[in-house]
């Protein structure tokens, strides 16, 4: 290769290189970019809900005559419109935006009415450009009615050669009737759609009454009304105080019915999903779940929709709660989801900011005023100028003959004709404009019946500009007028999405509703390794441990039960079983599973009953009673229940059962007292149960005192103490008690 040549250094120190602050030039261009974002691309203008490249689009479509009683034109024409004049961005994120504003599942009032292929409730896209067809709606035409009479400022467009409006007349509520959402820089917006005669009930009453509260206007908008329905399940409350905030949120769930199949067999139909949700999405996540397994009370899920959408869940049988049924899935799908509302809006156009239900509406009306104003000006302007034109004709008309003559005679008849008459510029060219044919009498009639009744319409504009009560009297009539047009009588008007309460089932009964219920046999071994075996095992003699490890206590349990496991440090875990590790291999030490202390150990693990009583005992035979409910926990560090301090230690827990408690030390004395004596406590030390000088319990069981007491020895052989025969060791809470009776087992348990 050959040498590279570098141009010739300039010693003149004429480098042009400019120290630079890099911190702050940093802060300006991302200053630059937050704002340009903000501005120009993700949050909606307040007075028209849209946001500049939508409301390029209508404007676009305005020049290029697409009135809802035109014909449509192609999609690429309007798309190279916007983009050549208004809009210097992709020609895909600009037909991305023309196409939602014309799905029915995305938009609540379409502003563009499509011809082709623009997508599905499914998630499939549009037809590409140069196949589909559109139009303006009539939503639309009232977004842009008075745009040609100064209703707005119009601003230059990107590169000069034309202007645009910086905002719509807007004479249509569309920020809140058709929402919006967006992602600026630092901010977000999400304004879900709502029922447009409703807006205008509430805005009619803000005219009225301008001090109303948002729980007032919350009598005509009764919260968010989406282009798919559904049901919003949240309370009044949550809703009033996400309108007055301007912050929140919406639960909403799809409509569903129990269809009779016939011989007691039936199926669920849901007609109505969640705004935002893509149908196939839907039913691909909850076919995954049948196959997971996570839906045992489902047996199959079919899509029957056309038109309109029609999704068939089956059960597993007919004795299944469609209630419980609908909960796990509303729990794991998104047949309920949550729309999110975030007023964040550009107020007056220029300064972002979160505002309540009320405070859009007002700006909304205040810019209605503000197009009024200018609208009446722009007309009065307009009736000025022709009025003047017509004083001259009239002029004109009452000299005839005169004008002739000028015209026909004088070198300069302009000149002439002012001087003569008084006349201005504009008449004068007006009466040489003026043609033979418009000479009759009878044209003169029609000048001065115009002239008549602009004069009137002139006095009117006048008093209305200067009347503000007239200006709100003539808003009334427009929002009115609005109201009419989009009301529930028509289809389009009509309220989609319905209230209701979420109905009210035991979270018991819903979680196991999610848990296929299966036979399990639930293994812990000596160090602490936790499994559950399929089946309800009988011979827990084949079982393997590691090298050094053993059987604790194996039981039986079904994969929707909760398993307790009591720790010698006094406190609860809950595990559900269908959580616990398989039977292959040997398990997973508990303290992976759940929180558990390094110096703990297991003491005993059960299935959670809550109708039980536990009787809780130390070591140092200190115990209580408390209900099985109490010690539920629902983290993963447990419930401390019984409050031990080392080198005391919980001992044991078991059922409470019968009415008295026959309790063992290590000293092998016993003693028998009624369990009435034992308070029952939520949590604590408890009460000495029994006295020693020295070690600690041995064992303890709960009996009934008039059936007696019964022991297994080492050969499995059963002996019962009558009430009689044990008159010796029965005494009072926390005596010393008395040696075992004779035949008592070595081992000092009650087997």
């Amino acid at each position: 290769m050959g040498k590279r040549l570098l141009p010739p250094q300039d010693n003149g120190g004429g480098d042009h290189i400019e120290p630079v602050d890099l911190k702050e030039a940093l802060e300006k261009r991302y200053l630059a970019y937050a704002l340009s974002t903000i501005m120009h691309r993700a949050l909606p203008d307040v007075r028209d809900g849209l946001k500049p490249v939508h409301r390029r689009i209508m404007h676009a479509m305005r020049l290029l005559r697409l009135n809802p009683d035109q014909g449509f034109a192609k999609c690429a024409r309007i798309v190279g419109e916007v983009m050549g004049k208004f809009h210097p961005h992709g020609d895909q994120s600009i037909y991305d935006a023309l196409v939602r504003l014309a799905q029915e599942f995305s938009m609540r009032y379409p502003l563009v009415d499509g011809q082709g292929n623009f997508g599905n409730i499914d998630g499939d896209n549009a037809a590409a450009m140069r196949y589909t067809e559109a139009r303006m709606t009539e939503v639309a035409t009232e977004l842009l009615a008075g745009i040609t009479e100064d209703a707005v400022d119009f601003r230059p467009t990107y590169n000069e050669e034309d202007e645009e409006p910086s905002v719509l007349p807007g004479a249509f509520p569309n920020l809140l009737a058709n929402g919006s959402s967006g992602i600026a820089v630092g901010m977000a917006t999400s304004i879900p759609p709502h029922n447009a005669a409703e807006l205008c009930d509430a805005a009619l009453h803000l005219i009225e009454h301008p001090d109303a509260p948002v729980a007032k206007l919350m009598d005509f908008v009764q919260g968010p009304d989406f282009p798919t329905g559904g049901i919003i399940v949240d309370s009044r409350a949550s809703i009033l105080e996400a309108y007055e905030s301007g912050r929140g949120g919406f639960r909403v769930r799809s409509k569903w019915s129990q269809e009779d199949q016939g011989r007691g067999t039936w199926s669920i139909v849901v007609t109505e999903i969640p705004y935002g949700v893509q149908k196939a999405r839907l039913i691909e996540k909850i076919a995954e779940l049948l196959m997971a397994r996570k839906l045992p009370l489902l047996e199959d899920i079919r899509d029957e929709s056309a038109e309109d959408i029609r999704v068939v869940l089956v059960p597993k049988s007919r004795t299944v709660d469609p209630g419980i049924l609908m909960e796990s899935l509303f729990k794991l799908t998104e047949l309920e989801s949550r729309f999110p509302l975030n007023m964040n809006v550009l107020s007056r156009g220029k300064v972002p900011n979160v505002l309540s239900l009320k405070g859009v509406l007002k700006e909304w009306l205040e810019h209605r005023r503000d197009v009024l104003i200018r609208r009446s000006r722009h007309r009065l302007g307009e009736i000025e100028r022709r009025l003047e034109i017509l004083a001259g004709y009239l002029i004109a008309y009452l000299n005839i003959d005169e004008v002739i003559r000028i015209i026909r005679e004088e070198d300069e008849p302009k000149q002439v004709m002012m001087a003569r008459w008084s006349l201005t510029d504009n008449q004068a060219e007006a009466i040489l404009n003026m043609r033979l044919r418009a000479l009759r009498k009878l044209e003169e009639i029609e000048i001065r019946k115009e002239f008549d009744g602009l004069t009137e319409e002139k006095k009117q504009i006048e008093a209305l500009l200067a009347s503000d009560a007239k200006q709100w009297s003539t808003i009334k009539w427009e929002v009115t007028t609005i109201r009419d047009k989009f009301g529930p009588e028509t289809g389009l008007g009509k309220r989609r999405t319905q209230f209701a309460d979420a109905p009210e089932h035991d979270l018991t009964d819903i979680a196991h509703a999610m848990i296929e219920r299966e036979p399990v046999t639930v293994v812990v071994s000596e160090k602490g390794w936790l499994r559950a075996m399929k089946g309800h095992l009988t011979d827990h003699s084949q079982l393997a441990f590691k090298e050094g490890d053993s059987l604790k206590l194996a039981f039986h349990a079904q994969t929707t039960d909760k398993i307790l496991v009591f720790t010698t440090g006094g406190k609860f875990y809950t595990i559900g079983a269908d959580r616990l590790p398989g039977g292959r291999g040997h398990g997973e030490p508990i303290r992976i599973i759940v929180d558990m202390e390094n110096d703990q150990d297991i003491v005993t693990a059960f299935v959670h009953d809550p109708k039980r009583k536990l009787l809780l005992v130390s070591y140092d035979a200190n115990g209580f009673v408390v209900s099985e409910e109490e010690v539920v926990a629902n983290t993963r560090k447990g419930k401390q229940v019984m409050n031990v301090k080392a080198p005391d230690e919980a001992k044991r827990c078991l059922p409470v059962a019968g009415d008295h408690l026959a309790i063992i030390g290590e000293n092998r004395k016993m003693l028998i007292f009624p369990l009435a004596e034992i308070p029952e406590m939520a949590r604590g030390k408890g009460v000495r149960l029994q006295k020693y000088k020295d070690g600690g319990v041995l064992d303890l069981k709960t009996f009934t005192l008039e059936t007696g007491l019964t022991w297994q020895d080492s050969a499995d052989r059963t002996f019962t103490k009558s009430r009689e025969e044990l008159a010796e060791w029965i005494g009072a809470r926390a005596a010393a008690g008395r040696m075992v009776p004779k035949g008592f087992p070595r081992t000092g348990k009650f087997g």
